[in-house]
């Protein structure tokens, strides 16, 4: 069974390329790099076999996802990738230890809580060693501010990714070749009736535990430029200078 999900997934990556999944992803998913799209219930992905690890994930959170019952962490290598092109559980082996690092979901685990794909979000595709600090810092609570929008009853997009502009690090106990991010993206948009906003914002791996996200926040155009991605490559031209070149769009609805 496992071959079977595997070759589907591979030629639905084939056939549709990043725009797999569109329904979790704001006009449509980003365009920009190669690789493998992972299509899922909650998220999709878009796996760097180089890497090793997602150049990017979409997904939309809403009040229906978010609030359920405490949910376990039990790290799976992606039963969909090529097990040469992820990683698995024991190569995060030390990895808190030397690097100071946790395993740091792009796709938080609490924004789907309350589905039955929940434990999707803890394979390793959707998971970086991501500083303690940042983790449990400014990234844990821009997450936190994403669910309290959807509280409003908003569909809340998000598109993240990582940036790799520096030497982090690497994975004391891996051994396939990887390349661990110097920071991260996180692009938050909303749709109100063809009214579209959004927020973006670029973390260092270095950030202060004590940091807020607020100051972080920059124009969605240079995280395109940062990423090499298309954020949203189906947004109409006329919204591009309004959406994706100014900033502000969702600071006070995020709490900013």
């Amino acid at each position: 069974m496992k071959t079977i999900t595997f070759i589907t997934f591979t030629l639905t990556a084939i056939l549709f390329g990043t725009s797999a999944n569109a329904a979790n992803c704001a006009y449509n998913c980003p365009t920009g790099k190669s690789g493998q799209t992972i299509e899922r219930q909650i998220y999709t992905l878009h796996n760097n076999s180089s890497t090793k690890f997602a150049n990017w994930v979409a997904y939309k959170v809403t009040k229906n996802t978010i609030d359920g019952p405490s949910r376990t962490r039990t790290w799976k290598a992606d039963p969909n990738i090529n097990s040469a092109y992820t990683l698995e559980p024991a190569d995060y082996t030390d990895a808190a230890a030397v690097l100071s690092t946790d395993r740091g979901h792009q796709v938080p685990l609490a924004a789907f809580s309350n589905t039955a794909y929940w434990a999707m979000t803890n394979y390793l595709s959707n998971i970086t060693p991501q500083s303690a600090n940042l983790n449990q810092g400014a990234w844990v609570k821009l997450e936190t501010a994403v669910r309290n929008l959807a509280r409003t009853g908003q569909d809340v997009y998000v598109i993240t990714g990582p940036l790799y502009e520096w030497y982090f690090g690497a994975l004391p106990g891996a051994d396939e070749g990887h390349t661990i991010p110097s920071g991260y993206f996180k692009v938050v948009i909303t749709d109100n009736a063809g009214w579209v906003e959004a927020s973006a914002f670029i973390m260092e791996q270095n950030l202060n535990r004590s940091a807020s996200f607020c100051p972080r926040e920059v124009t969605v155009n240079e995280v395109e430029s940062r990423s090499g991605l298309n954020i949203m490559p189906l947004l109409p031209s006329y919204k591009e200078p309004a959406v994706e070149g100014q900033v502000g769009g969702l600071k006070t609805e995020l709490g900013c």
